[in-house]
């Protein structure tokens, strides 16, 4: 006799607290905010509503259920082959550094226009300033080296009314630059995320995708397909993460008092020894490492600041609290 198959569990607890997407997916409500994922939806070996994580076409369709869904969007799209993001994870990015900068307001999450972040890399998808603004109404820049995700992000944002004069996309023109011409002179940002390019090189994303489609499908894998998307520097860079990383925390030294947050995700722990050593270098006078998981996946946040306590002090009394008190937080 086989053995009985047990249902996972309901609640995905790894995921920050305020993550909308801890529940499994009621793809029943999904599929009645977005009919066009009912093709994809199938039953899966626990005899649950799922669908094939293998096909980027369901992927692709499920994201734009959940943000037609969680987000209130209209409209979300992505060029072919352009990275489809897993939102949860998304999710969780923007709910951690939200509670970074509640650390510094007295447990208090500083909301509304007045709060800037910088995302590095928005991409085509937009997802980070889609989640940030939606669940904060937080301001947003976001910089990308690639024109074509850049129409994209646009695309998403002018589709949608909830996400228009809430987020500016800037072309990065010299891909050595991360901070450089897109930080307008005296422009202050109270957080910036990032979501680097983890591989060294295209063949170590080819190498991992197979790995990853082999888990999927239960068998090996020989061909790849990019299920999550993904173009060229969105998935690899030299000297992939740890590299991108170090250099971010090198730029980041010209930014000392103008930038309250620097933030990035790490993927791989390993890296992390080598970008304490710059963030040494550079004297950074706090370093955070939040450590975040989903599912199996475990991966963390590092931030820093270069900000002492009285100039943090200074920032939230002259940017945080004027706001706080104008969107009524408390």
């Amino acid at each position: 006799m086989l053995p009985t198959k047990i249902s996972p569990t309901r609640e995905k607890t790894r995921l920050h607290p305020q993550n909308r997407h801890r529940e499994r997916y009621d793809f029943k409500l999904l599929i009645q905010r977005c009919p066009a994922l009912a093709p994809f939806v199938q039953l899966n070996v626990y005899n649950d509503e799922s669908i094939d994580f293998a096909n980027p076409e369901a992927v692709k369709m499920l994201n734009t259920a959940l943000l037609m869904q969680y987000y209130e969007l209209q409209y979300w799209n992505i060029p072919p082959g352009y990275l489809c993001p897993p939102i949860p994870g998304r999710a969780d990015y923007i709910h951690y550094v939200a509670e970074l900068l509640a650390r510094s307001n007295y447990g208090k999450v500083p909301t509304g226009n007045k709060i800037t972040c910088l995302d590095i890399g928005v991409g085509a998808n937009c997802i980070y300033p889609i989640i940030g603004r939606q669940e904060y109404g937080w301001q947003f820049v976001g910089s990308d080296i690639d024109p074509i995700a850049l129409e994209s992000a646009n695309k998403i944002i002018d589709s949608n009314p909830n996400l228009k004069g809430g987020i500016e996309c800037r072309l990065q023109t010299n891909p050595a630059d991360i901070f450089y011409s897109v930080l307008q002179k005296a422009e202050f940002i109270d957080v910036v995320v990032c979501n680097p390019p983890f591989h060294a090189a295209l063949e170590d994303s080819q190498t991992e995708n197979l790995r990853k489609l082999s888990n999927l499908a239960k068998e090996e894998v020989s061909t790849p397909v990019q299920n999550f998307g993904g173009q060229g520097m969105e998935l690899w860079c030299d000297g992939g993460e740890e590299k991108f990383v170090r250099a971010m925390v090198r730029q980041s030294r010209q930014f000392t008092s103008t930038v309250f947050w620097f933030s990035s995700l790490i993927a791989k722990k390993s890296h992390l020894q080598g970008i304490y050593d710059e963030l040494r270098k550079a004297d950074a006078e706090d370093v955070k490492t939040i450590p975040m998981g989903q599912g199996n996946k475990t991966s963390r946040i590092i931030a820093w600041t270069f900000l002492t306590k009285e100039q943090q002090k200074d920032w939230k009394n002259e940017r945080w609290n004027a706001v706080i008190k104008r969107t009524g937080a408390i």
